[in-house]
């Protein structure tokens, strides 16, 4: 996956100002309606959008670059960690194991426990009490089944935790299969006053019989009569935000993909995919002796011949 920054073609130091102009400079140049049918330029403002949807929100940034997540915006897996990882100082102290040193958690086994309980210097224990260690609580895990139009448009579900308790997950517009949401704080509980975990809630999108997602576009087959195919028409359409009226043109075959702009997946700057519906053209179920009676005095009809060019 391609490195937002390079796609907005700022370094990673640049300003959020100049993340800004970058983009908007990009989108102006790429933008659909301004490169009708270069789809070249199409993919490029998807990228493009994405990448600034990442890096235009300080905090999504902020965890791109912790390595929190990957360019997609999907929560990267958890890395193993030391206690150095879930410990914590005192408030607007420094980390009890920053260290320039590469083995930091190797540090002698009296020193290692002098900062774990807040020893101070010459072997006393510091605070009231003693020992004040905190330790930030365990990630939690889950899984949360969602049907294709609830992910495509976005919902709430209430999910039940081990412990019995529930909690309400937000599922913003577009999430995709596989997807990781992140519920700050609603995780495992702290130690000694520590904060609590996260919990991490994995998304499993289930399949729609008649729509199929591809990147933010939406794809499907839409059926159509002989006298809609032959003379064309507007036909009412189904697309996962409602139903919308569609122009069959003259002469359309089986096979021919219409473009429906904006009707596809919702991103997270606001923009849309594009749905595109493939035409099907669909005979009565029953024989119409009056369809039978003019094809058998077509003469036209009977001279075409679909299959030229197979031959051989």
């Amino acid at each position: 996956m391609k490195n937002p920054y390079e796609i907005l073609g700022v370094k990673p130091d640049a300003s959020q100002d100049q993340v800004r102009s970058a983009y908007r400079g990009l989108a102006r140049k790429l933008h659909p309606d301004l490169n009708p049918g270069d789809k070249t330029s199409e993919e490029r403002f998807k990228e493009v959008s994405a990448a600034y949807d990442l890096l235009g929100d300080a905090e999504k940034r902020a965890r791109f670059d912790r390595g929190e997540i990957d360019a997609s915006g999907a929560e990267r897996p958890p890395q193993p960690h030391f206690y150095r990882d879930f410990a914590e100082g005192a408030a607007g102290g420094p980390h009890p194991y920053a260290s320039d040193a590469g083995f930091a958690d190797m540090a002698d086994a009296d020193d290692l426990l002098a900062e774990l309980f807040g020893r101070g210097a010459g072997g006393r224990a510091s605070g009231r009490g003693g020992a004040q260690f905190r330790m930030r609580g365990g990630d939690l895990r889950g899984r949360l089944a969602l049907e294709f139009l609830e992910a495509i448009n976005g919902t709430t579900k209430r999910l039940t935790l081990p412990d019995g308790s529930t909690v309400d997950v937000t599922v913003p517009p577009g999430t995709r299969d596989g997807q990781v949401l992140r519920l700050r704080g609603k995780g495992g509980a702290g130690i000694g006053g520590g904060p609590p975990g996260d919990l991490l809630v994995e998304v499993e999108v289930g399949e729609h019989r008649h729509f199929t997602r591809k990147g933010d576009d939406i794809h499907f087959d839409l059926p159509i009569s002989l006298p809609e195919a032959v003379l064309g028409g507007r036909v009412q359409v189904p697309t996962p935000a409602g139903t919308v009226a569609l122009t069959v043109p003259k002469g359309s075959n089986t096979g021919t993909v219409l473009r429906l702009k904006g009707r596809g997946v919702r991103r997270p700057d606001g923009s849309h995919g594009d749905a595109y519906a493939t035409l099907r053209v669909v005979l009565p179920d029953r024989p119409d002796p009056a369809l039978e009676e003019f094809v058998t005095g077509w003469d036209a009809g009977k001279a075409h011949n679909p299959r030229s060019g197979m031959e051989g």
